[in-house]
């Protein structure tokens, strides 16, 4: 063999061994080993397509999260993103449900049933745009596991028309925003955090793959006074977000809130205007 020729061969070769490295590498990421544990960088809320808010009863964040008892809520907040100093405002639940769709809890401080609000709501935001929104309440209307005080668009007048049961709920043809409220016992208030984790692994499987989605899972109040509510667990899942991301600073259900408007595009209400969102966790 001439020069010439050993020369393509030894660059053949070299060839085969680097395709064989590449093959090798594409296999391990297939597997999910993770690029970074914790991205760091920070930036603004993403325009998206779909957000749902799914909302949890009355634990405190480490009764949850890495307690053992619920593995779905460890999963998805190791696979996606969590924010690890999360709040909720008041107690009881009323006021915090308030809290999550108008930037206020209106002066309320009990559960009660007949106490009808008045103000703008991101539901009543979504109406003036024309675009597409839901309550999705498990039991509603009629259930005794269903409870109005877990279903806070019924406070307002021109908001009860978009309050559906969950058998409405359609995960592959999402409107632009959901509210998911499960019932009694699946959102852990009469029933095991267990149950509630349970029902999560079976409700938000068919969501995770919806492209410019986000699904925020957090609880309505925990069991401490810590800003005013507790420190609670809340997860964002979703295409829209960064695998093992985090935001770690404090964020109230008002900076909830601002993050689910800027991320559809909308004005903030009431102290959501000074609660600044969740960021560094978006792709």
């Amino acid at each position: 063999m001439n020069a010439l020729g050993r020369r393509t061969m030894r660059f053949l070769a070299l060839g085969v061994v680097t395709a064989a490295l590449g093959l090798v590498a594409a296999t391990v990421l297939d597997v999910g080993a993770p690029a970074s544990a914790a991205p760091t960088v920070t930036g603004p809320v993403p325009r998206l397509d779909h957000v749902v808010l799914i909302v949890f009863e009355n634990h405190e964040r480490d009764s949850v999260l890495g307690s053992g008892a619920a593995p779905t809520f460890d999963q998805l907040a190791a696979r996606y993103a969590q924010a690890t100093n999360a709040r909720a405002v008041a107690h009881p639940s009323l006021p915090n449900y308030l809290a999550l769709i108008s930037g206020s809890t209106h002066g309320v401080t009990t559960n009660c049933v007949d106490c009808p609000q008045t103000g703008p709501t991101i539901g009543s935001l979504l109406t003036a745009r024309r675009r597409s929104w839901g309550n999705f309440a498990e039991g509603f209307p009629s259930d005794p596991a269903f409870a109005k005080k877990h279903v806070p668009f019924l406070y307002f007048a021109r908001d009860a028309a978009h309050v559906y049961p969950l058998t409405a709920f359609r995960p592959k043809r999402l409107p632009a925003f959901s509210l998911v409220t499960p019932n009694l016992c699946n959102d852990m208030h009469d029933c095991s955090i267990a149950t509630g984790d349970t029902w999560l692994a079976n409700f938000v499987r068919p969501m995770l793959a919806v492209p410019r989605t986000a699904i925020f899972i957090t609880f309505d109040e925990g069991e401490s006074n810590l800003g005013g509510g507790g420190a609670i667990a809340s997860i964002v899942a979703g295409t829209a977000v960064k695998p093992h991301s985090e935001f770690g600073g404090v964020v109230s259900h008002y900076g909830l809130l601002r993050t689910i408007e800027n991320a559809l595009g909308l004005p903030p209400l009431g102290a959501a205007g000074s609660a600044p969102p969740m960021t560094g966790i978006w792709r």
